[in-house]
């Protein structure tokens, strides 16, 4: 028998700051080629885990900083999840990791939409890591939108999360929408095609930049429920 609370012991203190575990039962609506098991046949349960972000780059006046820390924070998920699958694997159980950011092969040229093979933060989701807010962002009630996500599919029964009971989201609130200078948001998802313009903007050079950060940074959930701290950050 597979103890779920040693497996969860293991995750964090191996570095993960929020950590919990998806029945495959509950990916009943994930589209054709994108469920668990269409990645791994013997998938019957998702490990989910997430990095908190430092917050203070969000507030530079240039978007270096904030795109620095992004690309060192999905490093050192990705980081996370080998060494994690290594130690798992060695309990005698299967696992696949899963990218927390590229590569993904799913590719529509014509929208610029691309999609991974799992989406993360429905995973994260149905493992009760939070919930999804208007920007299309993981809203969790200690760390808000500043996490960066992992994921291991593995072929063992693990006890599930119980889903958040909490709405950080609020039904009348328009900003993150509003606020969008490309309006690439309706409330439900993202319009790829807009938010590349800014969110992956290439330089002359040839870097990579995360120019605009406001859906996360102007959300009044952003940094959870107690943001008090955050504030003296600014």
């Amino acid at each position: 028998m597979i103890d779920s609370n040693s497996i969860k012991k293991i995750i964090l203190k191996f570095g993960a700051d929020l950590c919990g575990f998806a029945p495959i039962e509950r990916f009943k609506e994930a589209p054709q080629g994108f469920h668990p098991c269409d990645i791994y046949r013997s998938c019957k349960s998702v490990i989910v885990f997430a990095i908190k972000m430092p917050t203070t780059s969000l507030f530079a006046s240039s978007c270096i900083p904030y795109t620095h820390i992004q690309n060192l924070v999905i490093q050192e998920v990705d980081q996370l999840t080998l060494k994690l699958t290594r130690r798992i694997e060695k309990m005698g159980i299967g696992c696949v990791p899963i990218p927390s950011d590229d590569p993904y092969e799913h590719w529509e040229p014509e929208r610029s939409y691309g999609r991974a093979i799992l989406s993360l933060k429905h995973a994260a989701y149905l493992a009760g890591l939070g919930t999804l807010g208007k920007n299309t962002l993981l809203l969790n009630d200690q760390y808000g939108n500043m996490v960066q996500l992992g994921a291991i599919l593995v072929n063992v029964n693990l006890n599930g999360d119980p889903t958040a009971n909490y709405n950080l989201c609020d039904d009348n609130c328009q900003i993150c929408l509003e606020n969008c200078p490309k309006k690439a948001l309706n409330g439900i998802t993202v319009d790829q095609k807009l938010c590349r313009e800014l969110s992956t903007f290439k330089t002359e050079k040839g870097y990579i930049l995360r120019k605009c950060n406001l859906c996360r940074k102007l959300c009044p959930s952003a940094f959870g429920i107690n943001k008090n701290k955050l504030e003296r950050l600014s």
